[in-house]
């Protein structure tokens, strides 16, 4: 893990105006000593997602930290690097812990936003970030306007035989290699990235793209209530939708995998209650809790164990999907995600 860590250290280096953008978004065996509170410990402030995510976070970490330790928690939403990356430089703390994914979490590291941790399970610590779970950016649409028909990402992109309202997500690091995939790049060609050719990709649906959401339960929202026809979704956001009875369907051919990990800001000064609570969230039983209700799937091995197969279904790290899921290669990334941030950002606002 040193050696990425080290390879990736030579290749990134984010710019200062790119470390200031953020455009933003869990062993073995459990913790080996109980977490004991302490009267003087004050109350621990969380940045979450929000909305469903933040639900499922609540009743199966949150609320069980509190009742294991009698830290109580408060949250604040949505997920922004911008923010960890300003209330480190200041001082001033509006949260403790945050989940980042791992091109994000790269950055933090690289510019000190993050608390030295240590492993709360074997192998799940990365660039100063607790492995939590793994989720998908896949294409949905809806079925009342398409069928079953699209099944690639060439296909959200071909508006003529499949006219509508497109979302993605505001997030570089996702978004680019759809655009390179929905250009006819094989997924094993895929890295490192031609960023060039992925931008004029982009270029040709810009127009079509009516939202570039940035919180996950506005996602969900768009595809249910059809106000878009296709979009770039978490699944764990596409089947909160297809639960709620909406007319919808998805693929999960070409998606997008990525890989979310909690973090510490740095310096901040509830700094031994976050630690507590990063290792309680990416320990067995409290993770696995949480990808069941989030359909993701668990990066803690031993969380994996306690997930039913028929859950199991809905996880993007299932093996059935191996030969069709896009794993992202921060190793072989191409450009500096920082660098790359900013040049999505201008072209967004342009």
């Amino acid at each position: 893990m040193r050696d990425i860590i080290s390879r990736q250290n030579t290749i990134l280096r984010p710019t200062r105006r790119g470390f200031l953008t953020g455009a933003a978004a869990l062993a073995a065996a459990p913790l080996a000593t109980p977490f004991v509170a302490r009267a003087q410990e004050t109350a621990l402030s969380i940045n979450t997602w929000g909305g469903e995510w933040e639900e499922a976070a609540r009743a199966n970490l949150f609320d069980p930290f509190t009742a294991e330790t009698g830290i109580k928690i408060q949250t604040v939403s949505p997920v922004s690097f911008a923010k960890l990356a300003q209330q480190v430089n200041t001082g001033t703390y509006e949260f403790d812990v945050t989940t980042l994914g791992a091109a994000e979490l790269v950055r933090a590291n690289q510019n000190g936003l993050l608390e030295d941790l240590e492993e709360s399970y074997p192998g799940g610590l990365y660039n100063n970030g607790m492995g939590s779970h793994a989720f998908a950016t896949l294409m949905g649409w809806r079925k009342d306007k398409f069928g079953d028909e699209p099944k690639s990402w060439a296909d959200f992109w071909d508006v003529e035989r499949f006219p509508g309202k497109r979302s993605l997500q505001r997030y570089a690091a996702r978004v680019i290699p759809i655009a390179l995939l929905a250009d006819g790049v094989a997924p094993k060609d895929l890295y490192p990235l031609d960023v060039e050719r992925a931008f004029k990709s982009l270029d040709r649906i810009k127009e079509h793209v009516v939202v570039w959401w940035t919180a996950g339960a506005q996602s969900s929202q768009l595809l249910r209530d059809g106000e878009v026809d296709m979009i770039g979704i978490w699944n764990t956001r596409f089947f909160n939708a297809q639960d709620g009875g909406s007319p919808v369907a998805m693929t999960w051919n070409q998606a997008i995998l990525d890989k979310a990990y909690w973090v510490v800001a740095k310096d901040t000064p509830n700094v031994e209650n976050a630690k507590k609570f990063v290792a309680f969230a990416t320990s067995a039983a409290p993770l696995a809790g949480f990808a069941k209700a989030q359909q993701d799937g668990p990066l803690n091995p031993a969380s994996l164990a306690l997930i039913p197969p028929d859950q199991a279904e809905r996880m993007p790290t299932n093996a059935r999907y191996a030969e069709q899921v896009v794993a992202q290669d921060l190793e072989n990334f191409g450009i500096d995600p920082a660098e790359l941030t900013e040049r999505f950002e201008e072209w967004v606002l342009s």
